[in-house]
This record gives structure tokens, sequence and C-alpha cells, in this order.
């Protein structure tokens, strides 16, 4: 118990409830720990399993096939591929939390797609940008279709990618690099992107944020996981700051956004820049009246959560049958 006072002493950032960071050098943090093993889902039917991508930077991911599985041998009946980011503001949760194996789950049932949830490495021990560098090394190594049931199932001129909070803002970033780099020589084709509750900010308040009372905590937030940024309004966190948002390398984008979340109007106003841009692609948003940040993933059953999975399918279809 004294060595446990002592180290307490000795805490030098903490978000309550969330993490806390020592003198040391030492983490703990205090949600997001949890992890569960890929299964059978006794409720869909959906198959799932874990893979490494990188043993060198330790990036690794789960995999997800719905129940109903297509002929491999039958290029037409292949199924989206949908890349996944999970949130906790660059520094908590995963990919194998119960949080996003359930949620993973129940999209890809729904969807009736092939999903990948990546696992990047999290700051403080490893800062930004190791999470957008990881998340690209992931979709690089999705899209060689070097994994069996990538390669048997999924369709490379499909993809998605999506992610919520902290993931979102890296949905976003891929997407760039998309457009930036290419996405493979192989004929693999971003066909949307899903902003959900994106983690956006800026030195200057907009909306809300004038009265916000987290402020202060997500500059925290931010700080943890960039100590080195000296700006809010540095691209990896402003991308109204960003002179490549026009490369966003997909055609379509929904941004969806909560009425009760401190980070509604950065989702709105990435919404608007997006649209101001010189992107000529379609871009939507949609704002859940009542809820607050992530309501989806804390109450999964409830209607608007159920209502989200509804909308995301809707996106895929809708993107899909655009690009044929």
């Amino acid at each position: 118990m004294a060595n446990q006072s002592m180290r307490t002493n000795e805490i030098v950032h903490e978000i309550e409830s969330m993490i806390r960071i020592y003198k040391d050098g030492s983490v703990e943090r205090l949600i997001g720990c949890e992890v569960v093993p890929p299964s059978i889902d006794p409720q869909t039917g959906v198959q799932s399993k874990d893979v490494i991508i990188s043993p060198e930077n330790a990036i690794s991911a789960r995999l997800y096939i719905p129940k109903a599985q297509p002929d491999p041998s039958t290029h037409k009946s292949k199924l989206p591929l949908l890349i996944y980011f999970h949130g906790g503001a660059f520094c908590i949760e995963t990919a194998f939390s119960p949080t996003y194996h359930n949620y993973i789950n129940s999209l890809v049932s729904a969807a009736n797609i092939v999903a990948i949830s990546v696992d990047y490495r999290r700051a403080p021990e490893h800062p930004l940008p190791t999470a957008f560098e990881d998340s690209w090394e992931a979709v690089k190594w999705a899209v060689s279709a070097e994994d069996e049931w990538v390669k048997n199932f999924a369709d490379l001129e499909r993809v998605f990618f999506a992610g919520d909070s902290a993931g979102a803002n890296i949905a976003y970033r891929m997407g760039i690099r998309v457009g930036l780099e290419g996405l493979s020589s192989s004929g693999a084709k971003l066909v949307g992107n899903i902003l959900v509750h994106p983690f956006f900010g800026g030195e200057e308040p907009i909306g809300s944020e004038t009265e916000n009372p987290y402020s202060e905590t997500f500059e925290k937030m931010w700080r943890i996981a960039c100590p080195t940024v000296t700006s809010l309004d540095d691209p990896m966190i402003n991308p109204s700051m960003d002179p490549n948002i026009e490369k966003m390398g997909c055609e379509r984008v929904l941004v969806c956004v909560a009425e009760k979340d401190w980070l509604k109007d950065r989702g709105w106003y990435f919404y608007e820049e997006l649209k101001r841009s010189n992107w000529k692609g379609k871009v939507e948003i949609v704002e859940t009246a009542g809820e607050v940040h992530v309501f989806h993933l804390h109450n999964p059953t409830s209607d608007n959560a159920l209502a989200f999975i509804k909308l995301f399918v809707s996106f895929f279809n809708e993107a899909v049958k655009a690009n044929m």
C-alpha cells in the first residue's frame, strides 16, 4: 500500500476516469482495458480471428466474416471490405475490447460485409503520428490480400473506411492518404468513408465550444496524444487547416454527429469545410437528436443505435450502387 501511495503522488498527467501517466513513464489506463477473444458470435453467426500485421511494430487486427460466406471462386459474389479504426482519444481502447468486438459483429451481420478492425499503437507510449502510420500500414496490408479471408471473401474494388471519435480522425487521414498516394497497384478502390463523432478541434472556439466545460479536457487529451505539437490548429487535429483536405480519396463521405456531443460543432464545421473545398465527391451529415458522444457503443440495443446500423448499411449500399 505504501508503494501505491508513493506512486500516486508521482502522477504527472491525469484525465479523470480515463488515464493516469506517472513520472517514471508508466501508464495506468482506467477504462477500455478488457479484451475478448475472437469467436463465432452466437447471435449473428459472424466469425472472427486475429492477425499480426507487423510483429516489429506490434500492429494487429481482428477480421470478421458474416455467417453466409460467398463462394471464393466467384468474384461477383465477394463482399465489400470495411476497414475500421476504433476510438479512445488515441490512448485507450483496443480493437479487441468487448465494446468494439460486439459492435463490429452487429455491423458485419447487418451489412453483410467483411471487416478488419485495426489495433494501432496508442499514446502516450507511442504519440502521434504513430497511430496514423500504423493504420496506413494496416490499410496497405489489407488491400494486399495476403490473408485468406480477405483474398477469398472481400471485394477490394469496394473498400470502405470508418471510425469513431479518434478513429474517425484516423479514417479521415487515411482517406487523404489514399488520395495522395493511391490505395494499391492492384485495382483496390476506396468507395466511401464514415466519420462518426470525429475527434477534431481548433484554437478558436466555434459554436457551443465557447461555453464547453470539456474544452480543457479535450486539450489535455490532445497533449497526451501528441505532446510535440504546440497548436490545436495542427492539421492532425484541425482538418480545416489541412491543405490536402480536397484530396479525399473516395467519392462519398458520411459525417455523423450527436446533438449532445461536445464535439458536434466540429463535425458540422468539417462537413462545411469539405463541401467548400475543391473535392469533387459527395459529403452527407446526419445528426442524432438527444444523444451523446459514441452513444451507439454505450447503448448498442437502443432504438437510435439500431437506426445507426441501418444508416451505415444504407450508406454502403448507395455508395456501391453509385460506383457500379
